[in-house]
C-alpha cells in the first residue's frame, strides 16, 4: 500500500488471516512535502502468534 496523504493520525488495520505464525517487518516512510523537514524511515519488527 502506497499513497499520498494529508498531515494528520491515521489507523491502518492489518490483516493477518492469511499469513502463518512467524517474525514479519514493516517500514514506514515519511517524506514531507513543503514543510522542509527532513524525511524519515523507520522499521520495526511484528511478532504474529496464532
Amino acid at each position: 500500500m502506497s499513497e499520498e496523504k494529508d498531515a494528520g493520525i491515521y489507523k491502518y488495520n492489518f490483516d493477518a488471516s492469511k499469513l502463518s505464525s512467524g517474525i514479519y517487518f514493516y517500514r514506514l516512510w515519511v517524506y514531507p512535502v513543503n514543510s522542509g523537514a527532513g524525511n524519515f524511515t523507520d522499521s520495526k519488527k511484528i511478532m504474529l502468534i496464532k
